[in-house]
């Protein structure tokens, strides 16, 4: 433990933060690199606890204690390779991870928890700055060829696992650049592409080749993949929009939010519109919020990032409704540390400006005579016990001026197109939310074929489709090879009573 009073003497500090009226004028990062002294103070407030639970917050088991003491200590270089070993983007954790680890620290039960994500951020960008991040050329390569199907966080981190024990991997990606989420899914102000490129850079000095615009089960057939390689990842994530069936709905003026967000991400890489982020051609080519009264439906962070970028097109209004109450502002009863708290967040889009409604039901979608959008009627959703049990009522019905909805909902499971379609027809099934099946060893019903990611899993956090491609790229080694030297995630002390 570096420094034993730390949590005592220094108060939290999270990043600082580019002027509100500066920021919403372009699409450039948000946040700043805090100072190395910074974040050095930062680092001190870990207790290094005798059983570290923000271990078992984390799906990656990061070693944080380990990493925190060795910044604290000055000893940068050994804390990105503690970091490393069991993260391989810190970089983009660093940046749009929710720091679930943050939310089971265990100073966070009566103070303000270790700022983490901020920690881990600043360790890579560190690693990058003084030369450490290198590429690991394997010295001897094995014969076996893997595919690996998309090219978002789960399908990045398998890829590069498989790659350092000598396996030869080619990752495929229907869209045109690499990142699959990354890419076309989180806006530049949290994630630059620069980030993602530089990463994908070094992976290819590894040896990793990449392959863009090949839509498998569309221009290159699954019963291709397994004649070819040895073995075939499936990581095409969670891209199945959930949408809204209600009066009006078919409207030109509603759209998936996803839509809007890998649009402008294509602006600001000067990347035509004609392809959507499916690779699939869009005929809806300008879909801006420009001097429109934008409502977003749904209240997570996709919806978030909706409202920062309608906020940079200077939308008229922006409204947020969610069908939830409102949480509370201070971590909820039902959720103790340290589980993840049901607690009101504010993100930085929020900061920028939008009206936030909760407990909200949408009624219908009002259209004009040439069934363009130009309002919904809502009403606010309230409880009723005077019978003796609890009946839900819609209050209050009411019409908001809109003529843009974007649709964060969420996303219901992978997409069930051409490559889903082959993948059945070989034996290979889907639960009852529409993921692919695999078992505990990421395998599914054809042996040479895994799965990883929202593909697997369902929607989720970056953080838990890195977890999901190292555990998948482990599997395949031992698959390959009847052995593995590569790392499984960590078990904590927490674990271990579990």
């Amino acid at each position: 433990m570096g420094k034993p009073t730390g949590f005592l003497e220094v108060d939290r500090k999270t990043s600082a933060k580019r002027d509100i009226s500066e920021r919403i004028n372009d699409y450039q990062e948000i946040e700043l690199i805090n100072s190395s002294e910074e974040t050095e103070k930062q680092a001190s407030r870990c207790m290094d606890c005798g059983t570290p639970f923000c271990h078992s917050g984390c799906p990656l088991g990061n070693i944080i204690p380990e990493f925190n003491d060795a910044v604290y200590e000055q000893n940068w270089k050994y804390a990105y390779e503690i970091l490393s070993s069991t993260n391989n983007f810190p970089e983009f954790t660093g940046r749009i991870c929710p720091a679930p680890c943050e939310s089971a620290c265990v100073l966070g039960i009566n103070k303000p928890p270790v700022t983490i994500e901020l920690i881990e951020k600043s360790i890579i960008e560190k690693a990058y700055s003084e030369g450490w991040v290198v590429p690991f050329v394997p010295v001897k390569r094995t014969g076996k060829k893997i595919a690996v199907v998309g090219s978002g966080p789960a399908g990045l981190a398998a890829a590069a696992q498989l790659n350092k024990v000598g396996h030869s991997v080619t990752v495929f990606e229907r869209a045109d650049r690499i990142g699959g989420l990354l890419r076309y899914g989180i806006p530049d102000f949290k994630l630059d592409k620069s980030v993602v490129d530089r990463r994908v850079a070094v992976m290819e000095k590894e040896g990793i080749e990449f392959k863009t615009n090949v839509n498998i089960g569309v221009n290159f057939k699954v019963s291709k993949l397994t004649s070819e390689y040895d073995a075939i990842l499936i990581a095409t994530g969670s891209t199945t929009p959930r949408l809204i069936s209600t009066k009006g709905s078919d409207a030109t003026g509603i759209y998936p939010a996803m839509e809007f967000l890998s649009q402008q991400n294509k602006r600001n890489a000067n990347i035509g519109l004609e392809v959507n982020h499916k690779g699939e051609v869009y005929t809806n080519k300008n879909i801006l919020a420009t001097a429109k009264h934008v409502v977003v439906i749904g209240g997570g962070d996709t919806g978030s990032d909706c409202v920062g970028t309608s906020n940079r097109h200077k939308a008229a209004s922006i409204t947020q409704i969610e069908v939830m109450p409102k949480p509370p502002v201070d971590r909820a009863e039902n959720t103790p540390w340290p589980n993840w708290p049901n607690m009101l967040r504010t993100s930085t889009s929020h900061e920028e400006g939008a009206n936030r409604l909760w407990s909200i039901s949408l009624q219908e979608f009002i259209t004009n005579d040439k069934n363009e959008l130009i309002a919904l009627k809502i009403g606010d959703i309230t409880y009723d016990m005077s019978n003796g049990k609890m009946e839900q009522k819609v209050e209050n019905i009411r019409e908001i001026p809109c003529d843009l909805a974007l649709i964060a909902a969420g996303f219901l499971h992978t997409d069930h197109g051409n490559l889903f379609e082959e993948l059945t027809e070989a034996g290979i099934s889907a639960d009852e939310r529409g993921n692919i099946v695999a078992n505990g060893n990421y395998q599914s019903a054809q042996e040479k074929i895994f799965v990883a990611g929202d593909a697997r899993r369902g929607q989720s956090l970056v953080v838990w489709a890195i977890s999901e491609g190292r555990e998948a790229a482990r599997n395949i080694d031992q698959f390959l090879m009847g052995k593995t030297s590569l790392e499984g995630k960590s078990v904590s002390s927490f674990d271990i009573f579990k």
